[in-house]
C-alpha cells in the first residue's frame, strides 16, 4: 500500500484514498468531503483499477410507470435563507471549514482568511443550491490565532424575480460564542459548529443603486486584480454622543432631529466596530431624561452581534455611558 492508493474498508462501505501512515500499524484514510479517519492496516484492502471497472454495474432499463403510479409532488416553497459557515471536527485536534448553501439560490462567492499581516484567498466560484465547499483546515491548538473569515456572495436565479442585495459577512471565532454554535451542519448532515451568514440579509436591491459585488467576484474568479474595497473605518473605542460633539451648531435642531443624529451616529459606529472585529466599544450618552440611553439599550438587546452591554466604568464616565461587548 502507498499514499494515494484507493482503498475500501473490510467491515464497511466507505471508500477513500490513503492519506498518511500513522504509528501502530494505523493508516489515515481520506473519505468523501475531505474527512480523514484512522483505520488499522488489516481493516482495509486496495482497489485495483481492473476491479473498479468490474464492479461498475450496468444500469437496468427503467420501468415506465403507468400514469396511475406517478406521484406528483406538491410545489415546494422556494428556500431563500440558509447560508452557513461551518467548522466540522476531523478528530480532537483539527477541523475543516466549509461554506454551505442550503437555499435554492445560485451563489457566486469569494472567501478570504484575513489576519493582521496578510489576507489569503481560500476559494471563489459558484455555490450551487443545496451544496457545500471545503475552504480550509484549522488546528484547535491555534484557536486564538485563527483568521477572520471574510465572505462575499451574490444571489442569482434564472427567470423574473427581485434579487436580494449582495451578502458580505465577516466571522471572527471567539471561544465564548464558538462552542454555543454546536449543532447539526445542514447539507453535510454532520455535527459541527455553525454560523448562519444570512440571518438578517434578504434586503432587496433598491432601484437605481448599483452594487458591483458581481464584478469583483467575477474579476477574482478570472484571476484579475480587484479594486481595493471601501471598507468601514475602524471607530474610536469611546464614542461621545453629546450633540455638541456631533454637530457644530446644534441650537437650531429640534429634539427629534437631535435624537435622530445621535442614533445614526450610534448605529454607524457599532456597525463599524463589528465589521472591524473590535471586542468592545463605549458610547457616552449622558444621563439626561434617559430617552437616548433607553433607545440604545433597546437596540443593543436586539443585535445578534452583541454579547452583552452594561454601564461603563462609573469612576470614569459617571452614569452616562454604556460599554458594549461584541461577540
Amino acid at each position: 500500500m502507498n499514499i494515494g492508493d484507493k482503498v475500501r474498508l473490510v467491515h464497511g462501505r466507505e471508500e477513500g484514498i490513503i492519506y498518511a501512515f500513522l504509528p501502530g500499524n494505523v493508516v489515515e484514510v481520506e473519505i468523501e468531503d475531505g474527512f480523514r479517519i484512522p483505520v488499522l492496516k488489516n481493516e482495509i484492502v486496495t482497489i485495483s483499477p481492473v476491479e473498479s471497472q468490474r464492479m461498475v454495474k450496468v444500469e437496468e432499463p427503467k420501468k415506465v410507470a403507468s400514469r396511475s403510479d406517478v406521484i406528483i409532488p406538491r410545489n415546494v416553497p422556494f428556500a431563500e435563507k440558509g447560508i452557513y459557515l461551518a467548522f466540522i471536527p476531523v478528530n480532537d485536534k483539527a477541523l475543516t471549514v466549509h461554506v454551505i448553501n442550503n437555499t435554492d439560490w445560485i451563489l457566486p462567492f469569494t472567501a478570504v482568511a484575513a489576519s493582521e499581516s496578510v489576507s489569503v484567498g481560500l476559494a471563489a466560484g459558484l455555490l450551487q443550491p443545496r451544496t457545500s465547499q471545503k475552504l480550509t483546515e484549522l488546528q484547535m491548538k491555534d484557536f486564538e490565532t485563527w483568521p477572520v473569515f471574510d465572505l462575499q456572495m451574490f444571489y442569482f436565479r434564472e427567470g423574473n424575480h427581485q434579487l436580494p442585495s449582495a451578502l458580505t459577512k465577516r466571522i471572527r471565532c471567539r471561544a465564548q460564542s464558538f462552542y454555543k454554535n454546536k449543532g447539526k451542519v445542514p447539507v453535510l448532515d454532520k455535527d459541527g459548529f455553525v454560523y448562519q451568514l444570512d440571518e438578517e440579509n434578504l434586503k432587496r436591491e433598491t432601484p437605481g443603486i448599483t452594487v458591483d459585488v458581481a464584478g469583483e467576484i467575477r474579476a477574482s474568479m478570472l484571476g484579475q486584480s480587484v479594486p481595493e474595497q471601501n471598507t468601514l473605518p475602524k471607530p474610536e473605542k469611546v464614542i461621545d454622543l453629546h450633540i455638541e460633539k456631533l454637530v457644530p451648531n446644534a441650537k437650531s435642531l429640534s429634539v427629534d432631529a437631535i435624537l435622530k443624529k445621535q442614533l445614526d451616529t450610534f448605529e454607524s459606529n457599532l456597525e463599524s466596530a463589528i465589521a472591524n472585529g473590535m471586542e468592545e466599544i463605549t458610547f457616552i450618552h449622558g444621563a439626561g431624561s434617559g430617552a437616548l440611553k433607553n433607545e440604545l439599550h433597546r437596540r443593543l438587546g436586539k443585535n445578534q452581534h452583541v454579547q452583552f452591554f452594561k454601564d461603563a466604568l462609573k469612576e470614569k464616565f459617571g452614569y452616562g455611558a454604556t460599554l458594549v461587548k461584541i461577540k
